[in-house]
């Protein structure tokens, strides 16, 4: 079983950064797929980064790809979501999770199998 663990989130203001942090344990192998999504107050969960596991390759909703990065570290099962030039409307709940196939272009929460419980990411201006 797959277990997710997010950490990183926190109060920055707006213009500032923050570096979240997954970390995953429970089988995970190469062929898994790992993704950020986000969900502010009142809204749907909602795409923002995924990554291969296997080869590094990323894929990112466009509201994102000029400001966030998402990494992985294989040797310590961790996945990173870096995001600088926050902006108000980046607070929200931020979710890793992982699916078990390499197709990264995935952006439903549906096409997920595992997720972490949540930090929160708030962006004040």
């Amino acid at each position: 079983q797959v277990q997710l663990v997010e950490s990183g989130g926190g109060l920055v203001q707006a213009g500032g950064s923050l570096r979240l942090s997954c970390a995953v344990s429970g089988g995970i192998s190469s062929r898994y797929s790992m993704g950020w999504f986000r969900q502010a107050p009142g809204k749907e969960r909602d795409f923002v980064t995924a990554i291969s596991w296997r080869s590094g390759s990323t894929y990112s909703a466009d509201s994102v790809k000029d400001r966030f990065a998402i990494s992985r570290d294989n040797a310590k099962n961790m996945v990173y979501l870096q995001m600088n030039s926050l902006k108000p409307e980046d607070t929200a709940v931020y979710y890793c999770a992982a699916r078990s196939a390499f197709n990264i272009y995935a952006r439903y929460t549906s096409d997920y199998d595992y997720w972490g419980q949540g930090t929160q990411v708030t962006v004040s201006s």
